[in-house]
């Protein structure tokens, strides 16, 4: 008898540890999202030392759309005095004869931006791998503050990363490309980024392809 009356309260145990991790789980993931976007929203002009630019595809040399208007925008911070250095990031894909770090600095040179000025870290073939290498050039040079410039709801992940590597980073997002123009598109990358940067909390790991996309 004892066990047929403890059957009942061992199912209630059961059902409300798996609602209570269900509230939990919504919670967390709720809250992930509603951060992904308030961050997409911030534009810190505070001055820092550079401007990081994260890489994206570059054809023989010549940046994508999505990457030319990370770089107007970086060039533009520079421009009004907001950094003094911009960082390109990002590596070679196979089959390319440029990283997308030097696909960046050619085309700052090429838009009067002194040489002297860029710092092209040309590795990294995810936002992590670019954000650890852009953090260790920047502690060969003595840089410590970063403005973080990136799609809008790319920049909490990626400036969570920066300050995990020990850059004091916040973010200057682009308005303009194509990653921006849709109510679509919002959804589609809030979305995949609380999901890259929820695997990061746990992991501390880049959280390889979402939806085709290197992360």
């Amino acid at each position: 008898m004892r066990g047929v009356k403890f059957l009942p309260w061992l199912r209630r145990l059961v059902i409300r540890a798996v609602l209570g991790a269900l509230v939990i789980g919504v919670l967390v993931v709720g809250g992930t999202a509603f951060r992904v976007w308030q961050v997409a929203r911030e534009d810190d002009r505070t001055h820092a030392d550079m401007a990081v630019v994260l890489g994206a595809a570059q054809y023989n040399g010549v940046p994508s759309d999505v990457l030319e208007a990370r770089l107007q925008h970086a060039r533009r911070l520079y421009q009004q005095g907001v950094v003094g250095y911009i960082a390109t990031t990002g590596g070679r894909q196979p089959g390319d004869n440029y990283t997308e770090g030097e696909a960046g600095r050619i085309w700052l040179e090429a838009h009067d931006v002194p040489a002297d000025r860029i710092l092209e870290v040309g590795e990294g073939t995810d936002t992590l791998g670019s954000i650890r290498a852009v953090a260790a050039a920047a502690r060969e040079k003595s840089l410590r503050t970063a403005v973080i410039v990136s799609d809008p709801w790319h920049s909490l992940r990626a400036r969570t990363m920066a300050e995990d590597e020990g850059l004091d980073a916040w973010t200057s997002p682009t308005r303009s490309g194509p990653n921006v123009q849709t109510r679509e598109t919002q959804l589609f990358y809030i979305r995949r980024e609380t999901g890259g940067l929820l695997y990061y909390h746990l992991m501390k790991a880049p959280a390889g392809a979402f939806d085709g996309i290197l992360l």
